[in-house]
């Protein structure tokens, strides 16, 4: 029998939404308040997958689900990217002006802000997850109070629409990652694109060496993301995505890079979903 896959927040969130997109519709979710617990369920085989959010196009990376995707050797199988819009609802028979607080996830709040401007009658209020406040709202008939959320949760736990696309900018992506245990070869004809990690020594050049071997061997760098390492202060590791056209040119970089670089790592061989 299938596992259900697992997800950061409940039915009607947007990481419900990949995975009815990326996988289907009738697919059952294993629903978790924290990308620690996602990680965690999968370590502990209550799922063999999960999505997680890596970078939105606002916001940029989500560095901490960096660490946790290498810190716990697991490897990117897929990618979704998932247009972003924001909406306001609340009880049904209610209007912007009967709104007293918006509950919601912070990054939610943030990209939606320029919107409340014009209600500063309007408390905004961090949550821990965009569809649980709409799901609060409608179990406990909350009145007085807004989510901001997709509008697959208003559709999900009957909530009236008070105003769609609310972001401030209308374009608004965030790229969600397929994660599992796994980390076995996969059909080389349907890669394209790789993620990586590793270190370098801190001396002038290093880095720049190492993106002239990815040019060199015709991989396009589409992601470069620093993290601090916690254990030498002010020295770092670098995640980065690359696309590729053959993938004998990506084995010529990995055998040259995994030279050049400490603690080279692969984080995942998948299909670019972006072309």
């Amino acid at each position: 029998m299938k596992k259900p896959i697992a997800i950061q927040g409940i039915k009607g969130s947007f990481h419900h939404l990949v995975v009815q997109n990326y996988f289907n519709t009738d697919s059952e979710v294993l629903e978790c308040m924290s990308f620690d617990d996602v990680v965690n369920s999968l370590l502990e085989k209550q799922t063999d997958e999960v999505v997680m959010a890596l970078e939105n196009s606002i916001a940029g990376s989500i560095i901490p689900n960096y660490a946790l995707i290498d810190s716990h050797n697991l490897s990117i199988v897929g990618e979704y990217y998932l247009e972003i819009e924001h909406c306001l609802m609340a009880l049904e028979n209610q209007t912007i002006s009967d709104i007293k607080e918006v509950h919601s996830h912070p990054m939610a709040l943030l990209q939606c802000k320029l919107f409340f401007k014009s209600y500063p009658h309007i408390k905004l209020v961090e949550a821990k997850d965009t569809a649980d406040v709409a799901k609060q709202i409608s179990e406990q008939n909350i009145k007085g109070i807004a989510a901001i959320a997709s509008k697959n949760a208003s559709e999900l736990y009957s909530l009236n629409l008070l105003a769609e696309s609310i972001q401030t900018i209308k374009h608004n992506e965030t790229r969600f990652v397929i994660v599992n245990r796994d980390h076995e070869q996969k059909d080389i004809n349907k890669i394209n694109k790789v993620s990586l990690k590793f270190e370098l020594d801190h001396k002038r050049g290093s880095l720049a060496a190492i993106l002239n071997v990815l040019s060199d061997c015709k991989l396009n760098l589409t992601k470069i993301q620093s993290l601090p390492k916690i254990e030498t202060p002010w020295k770092y590791a670098f995640f980065v995505d690359v696309t590729f056209e053959a993938y004998k040119d990506y084995e010529k970089a990995k055998s040259i890079m995994s030279l050049m670089a400490e603690n080279f790592k692969v984080l995942g061989e998948y299909k670019n979903a972006r072309r």
